[in-house]
């Protein structure tokens, strides 16, 4: 049965709020013994005070992958004083097991405490646990304040709103990858394109043919291009190609290639926007010598797989469940803070060879 305590104070300090955490959590424990607080990973949350509802409803739906102590802090111009409070919440079993607890700090603050955000936040963390910091609204100057006291950033480097196009996105998350752990939700979104086409050579008769190709096609929501940078710099990454600077070619399309084999041979790219309603990629397409082709479409419940063959023979299937979908991505974002991917770093750096 799910439970919770919870704390409020207007006109606070970050002492109090640790104290009152600290009470709230013996209170909880006194009253039922099988509860234990989590203690895996602090998410500290950075945004505009007038999109927090949007924002903590977006941090409900995660699912398992909350947070053991999430602290909210809300900027709202004007304010001069601190406004809080928490909640520690959590489910009792029937049968005696170990229940979790998690604990939600929200902080509603003024535009004069990011210069100092990091005293703010340094008594509510959980000490000795990773700290990963999400900024969705910008807010730079409270991300440099904290960059010495967290262990990875969730950013969004697709994100139009806080980017003025695919090279500032690149290029902030390639600044931020020499400070700290990266973890960004435009490569999250390429996660199942990159395992399909993976997967497509998987056998070792199938492997000969990436030397072979010669195209890749990523057709792409409009506001995503990143996505498509990053998922073409991850094929260029590990398969050894070296790109090009992209040029538009007419309905917002951008073409370019990449020299592989030492220069002899190269591989023609094509970025093109489509109408889809969600952020990412709606297909890819590789193909090589003879007109041999691999194409992914994005479809309800999955993915589309065709493969046209060099004597014009076409098969075609369903891939189940390939999608995670734009509500899940968060959830992963924040399980993948945890994890430590080394193709990112690689894929990133080739995506900025297309756009420099």
């Amino acid at each position: 049965m799910a439970e919770e305590a919870r704390w409020v104070e207007q006109n606070t300090s970050p002492e109090r709020i640790e104290a009152a955490l600290r009470e709230l959590l013996r209170e909880r424990h006194a009253a039922d013994r099988t509860l234990a607080p989590a203690r895996v990973l602090n998410l500290v949350v950075l945004i505009d005070r007038a999109w927090k509802g949007e924002i903590v409803n977006r941090l409900d739906g995660v699912g398992r992958y909350h947070a053991s102590r999430t602290i909210v802090c809300a900027v709202e111009e004007g304010r001069q004083t601190i406004d809080a409070s928490a909640v520690i919440s959590g489910n009792s079993s029937n049968d005696g097991s170990t229940g979790v607890l998690h604990e939600t700090i929200e902080m509603d603050i003024g535009p004069q405490h990011l210069r100092r955000i990091d005293t703010v936040i340094d008594p509510v963390v959980v000490s000795e646990l990773p700290t990963v910091l999400w900024s969705p609204h910008g807010l730079d100057e409270g991300v440099e304040a904290v960059l010495g006291m967290i262990d990875v950033i969730l950013i969004d480097s697709d994100d139009p709103a806080h980017f003025d196009g695919p090279n500032a996105g690149l290029r902030r998350a390639e600044e931020l990858t020499a400070a700290v752990y990266v973890v960004d939700l435009a490569w999250l979104r390429t996660i199942p394109w990159r395992e399909r086409i993976a997967a497509g050579f998987d056998a070792p008769s199938r492997r000969r043919g990436l030397a072979a190709l010669d195209r890749v096609v990523v057709r792409h929501q409009a506001g995503s291009v990143v996505s498509a940078l990053l998922l073409s710099g991850w094929l260029s990454s590990r398969l050894g190609w070296k790109p090009g600077e992209l040029v538009p070619c007419g309905g917002g399309a951008q073409e370019g290639s990449a020299v592989k084999n030492g220069a002899e041979l190269s591989v023609d790219f094509l970025f093109d926007p489509v109408d889809l309603p969600v952020r990412g990629i709606a297909g890819v397409t590789v193909g090589g010598a003879g007109g041999w082709e691999l194409s992914l479409d994005r479809r309800r419940g999955g993915m589309t797989a065709r493969e046209l063959e060099p004597g014009g023979v076409e098969h075609e299937w369903h891939v189940l469940g390939a999608s995670r979908g734009e509500g899940g991505i968060l959830g992963e974002g924040v399980r993948q803070a945890l994890l430590r991917d080394p193709t990112y770093a690689p894929a990133l750096t080739m995506a900025r060879r297309f756009c420099p």
